[in-house]
């Protein structure tokens, strides 16, 4: 089997099928949090280095900004992955007894993210690098990704989960990129300028607390799931399905 056919085998497992939607949507979450979605354009001034990056003329350097930050924290999170990953592949004889605790993990978290252990919501405050511009956007990409603050550590939580049960660093890693496209990509919309964003965060932001209880209910679902063995279950079904078909030449 060639690297293309091991990748296409892999990436259309069970596992995978069922777990990259999610790990897309809790990066969603995460974007979509209190401690992340206020700040935003106080991000996109600092990544840019422009007291009003919302100019038409400023928009490039806005990109290009909003890139390399996400470059940073895009590096974090997938070394989290990739390293979650291995070491699920090192208690992969254990799987079954795992998946149930990880289960428990994820529940709790959801728990955290409807508001509940509040011990656990402590704000971490990380000190900002000096240089604002290109060249400080991705050290505060490096910085946002290791302070993760815990209105993300709920639905990070669930996605390093996720990478242990993958049992592979690679798969793992390519979990955590998800979640990374799925935080990365509303802070590029907002870059762009679109009219049709600002409507829809000023929707959200009026609605936040049905946003994160529809988070939390996600990731409970998600931890019921592990506990009583169904996730388990449904890759292995997904497995057999996709045996049956053949890959396109």
């Amino acid at each position: 089997m060639d690297i293309g056919e091991f990748f296409a085998s892999s990436v259309t497992s069970g596992a995978l099928v069922l777990a990259l939607p999610l790990a897309a949507v809790a990066g969603l979450v995460s974007f979509l949090s209190p401690c992340i979605l206020p700040l935003v354009p106080g991000y996109l001034g600092f990544v840019s280095g422009l007291t009003d990056p919302g100019q038409p003329g400023n928009r490039r350097r806005v990109l290009t900004g909003v890139a390399l930050f996400i470059l940073g924290f895009g590096a974090v999170f997938t070394l989290y992955g990739a390293a979650f990953g291995a070491i699920g592949s090192w208690l992969v004889r254990w799987q079954d007894p795992l998946m149930r605790v990880l289960g428990v993990v994820v529940i709790l978290m959801g728990l955290v993210l409807l508001g509940g252990f509040s011990w656990l919501q402590q704000t971490r405050k990380f000190r900002a690098p000096g240089r604002k511009g290109l060249a400080g956007a991705p050290v505060l990409g490096v910085v946002f990704g290791l302070g993760w603050t815990p209105c993300m550590g709920p639905t990070l939580s669930a996605v390093l989960s996720l990478s242990v049960a993958a049992a592979s660093a690679w798969r793992g890693a390519l979990l955590a990129f998800v979640y990374c496209l799925g935080l990365g990509i509303p802070f590029v919309l907002v870059a762009f300028g679109l009219n049709w964003v600002s409507r829809v965060l000023a929707v959200v932001r009026a609605h936040i607390r049905a946003v994160n209880i529809a988070g939390a209910a996600m990731l409970i679902i998600l931890g019921v799931l592990m506990v009583s063995g169904l996730w388990v279950k449904w890759i292995y079904q997904l497995q057999n399905l996709a045996g049956t078909f053949l890959m396109p030449v």
